[in-house]
């Protein structure tokens, strides 16, 4: 009667009978070819004593070996004797055997923490779950369409099918497929035929977790070696890193002791010009140097001991001998070295400070000399000056001679110019050897020459007065006198307007044609108007125009015949300004009722004039 138990017997009985044939096979003894003869008479890989048993007695001490065997080996068996297997009760072989199959084949599977069926389903479970339409509930129904077996497959090893090319509907191709690869490249032997599988409505259970088993040990063998491999990978990974940071780390130590090193040797071997410019760009560049080149090895000297420090954490976690640096890289090593460098760091920046301090002391006395001497050599000459006396003629040359200093003296000042720009370049403000100025000097220069031409002039018009007989003492102190006082750039020469001013407040006036015609014979003949010229055009003047009575006229007629004559009489009459303003100074005066000033042109004119006996 072809009933589901039937049908299940008869799928054990094969599945079964290839179980045990390979591991007959795994042994060399032959492979078995019935489950009920081949065990009958004991002569099987359970056992044997009696070789070619031929009574039942032989047959029963050859199965009794066999079960002690397996019982030894704490597989524990129930309701089932020698006698049962010498006749060949089918139901209880194959419950022994599937004993056996879940002592030696399923009951070492574990899979978090669930053992034998239980792991067996969680773990086909969690290998099949990304392929969605494969859904693992028993070793029943979930694995009749192939797609579980190729999903189980593909996921250990996509390089021996392709699943999202399979045809989902081909349960036979797909069953078949996978019973193929994993014959062929997985050295798992079909327990199973493809009808197993797909032509039943209920697939045995002990025959599909038999041949499930298959699988998870093929794969876990495969999983162990592929751990062994990652476990020796990620050590060699491990053993790389390590050996890279320590190339690393004794590279860059090595480097930046190098580094620090010739540094030292540069600022050692450093030497100064005796400029301030030379100084301060050596001060410039060991400021750069702290601002950037040394930030940059402090980070490096950081991370070099980080670096150092992670390859020690590494191998203590991995229980790995401690790494040692080669002689002279330790972090020791370079502490003592950057003790060297912040030594020889302190030693350049003394040096620096005080190459300025002497620099800048040095050009604060070489300006001081310098402007010492120029106020000594200067107040010597104008000493010279001062105390000349003597023939004018005498005197003209010797003044002449302290003229000859000048361009020696502007030499001087010139270099005391520069000492100074030396020391305003040094950020120098202060000198305490010397209380002169640049400017004090130029100014006690400008003074001296000056006064230089001062004295030039004064005895020039002295030898012209001196030599002017035809004019009287009076005459001569009041011509000079009016001479001095409209030359107001004291270039001992007169241009138009001062002369036409001067020439008015004498009281001699002329058209503007007549005082361009005189302006310009006195330059053509006396190259300007001089003092000497003004002398002798008013000798002409007085000697042909000019007496006393005639100004006494002239001042009769401005002052509308008046005893004297107010600044309104004098603007009425259209003297020049510089004239009236001369006047006013000059000519003695009283107030009269109203607080006006009233100016005494005959006083004046007495004084001015000596009376011809």
């Amino acid at each position: 009667m072809d009933t589901l138990e039937n049908r299940s017997r008869d799928v054990q009985e094969r599945t079964f009978c290839k179980w045990l044939n390979t591991k007959l096979e795994l042994n060399g003894y032959p492979p078995m070819t019935s489950l009920v003869k081949d065990l009958s008479d004991g002569d099987v890989s359970l056992g044997r004593y009696n070789k070619n048993p031929r009574i039942r007695v032989q047959k029963a001490e050859n199965v009794n070996k066999a079960l002690a065997f397996i019982t030894e080996r704490g597989v524990r068996l129930t309701n089932i004797g020698p006698e049962d297997i010498i006749d060949g009760n089918l139901k209880l072989i194959l419950g022994m055997i599937w004993t056996l199959v879940l002592r030696f084949t399923i009951a070492d599977i574990s899979e978090e923490g669930l053992s034998a069926k239980e792991g067996l389903l969680l773990w086909c479970q969690r290998k099949t779950a990304p392929y969605k339409e494969v859904d693992v509930q028993d070793f029943s129904h979930s694995w009749s369409d192939g797609l579980a077996l190729c999903a189980l497959i593909h996921c250990h090893r996509p390089d021996l099918l392709d699943y999202d090319k399979l045809d989902k509907a081909d349960r036979h191709g797909n069953t078949r497929l996978a019973f193929r690869v994993a014959a062929d490249h997985l050295n798992i032997p079909q327990l199973l035929e493809v009808e197993d599988l797909c032509d039943s409505h209920h697939p045995d259970e002990r025959s599909v977790m038999t041949y499930i088993a298959s699988f998870f040990h093929a794969f876990s063998s495969m999983d162990q070696a592929q751990t062994v491999s990652r476990r020796v990978e990620k050590f060699a990974e491990l053993m790389q890193s390590l050996w890279v940071s320590r190339n690393d780390y004794e590279r860059r130590v090595r480097l930046l002791l190098t580094s620090l090193s010739e540094m030292q040797s540069l600022w050692a071997a450093s030497t100064f010009v005796g400029t301030y410019t030379d100084a301060k760009e050596q001060s410039s560049n060991f400021t750069t140097y702290k601002q950037t080149t040394k930030r940059n090895w402090v980070t490096e000297k950081q991370d070099v001991a980080t670096l150092f420090g992670n390859v020690q954490t590494k191998l203590r976690t991995y229980g790995l001998r401690e790494y040692t640096p080669p002689p002279g890289l330790g972090l020791p090593d370079l502490d003592n070295a950057w003790k060297d460098l912040l030594a020889s760091e302190a030693k350049r920046s003394r040096s620096i400070n005080a190459e300025i301090r002497q620099i800048k002391e040095t050009l604060r006395k070489k300006y001081a000399n310098l402007a010492n001497e120029f106020e000594q050599h200067l107040h010597r000459i104008s000493s010279r000056l001062t105390a000349i006396e003597g023939p004018l003629e005498s005197q003209q040359e010797e003044v002449q001679q302290i003229q000859t200093h000048m361009p020696s003296l502007s030499d001087a000042l010139d270099k005391v110019g520069i000492a100074e720009a030396e020391c305003r370049a040094a950020n120098i403000e202060e000198n305490d050897y010397t209380v002169f100025t640049c400017q004090d000097l130029e100014f006690e220069l400008e003074l001296f020459a000056q006064s230089i031409a001062k004295k030039i002039a004064f005895i020039d018009n002295q030898i012209v007065s001196r030599n002017m007989t035809n004019l009287t003492p009076a005459q001569l102190e009041q011509f000079e006198s009016t001479f001095r006082y409209f030359d107001k750039d004291e270039s001992n020469t007169l241009n138009l307007s001062e002369m036409a001013a001067a020439l008015a407040s004498l009281g001699i006036i002329y058209s503007d044609e007549d005082l361009d015609y005189i302006y310009n014979e006195l330059t053509e003949v006396y190259g300007a108007v001089t003092f000497e010229a003004f002398i002798n055009l008013l000798v002409d003047i007085t000697e042909d125009q000019t007496t006393s009575q005639q100004l006494r006229d002239s001042f009769r007629g401005i002052a509308s015949s008046k005893p004297f004559v107010t600044e309104l009489d004098l603007r009425i009459a259209q003297l020049p300004a510089s004239a009236i303003e001369y006047l006013r100074e000059v000519m003695p005066r009283r107030q009269n009722d109203a607080g006006e000033p009233e100016y005494d042109y005959d006083k004046w004119l007495d004084d001015a004039f000596v009376e011809q006996s």
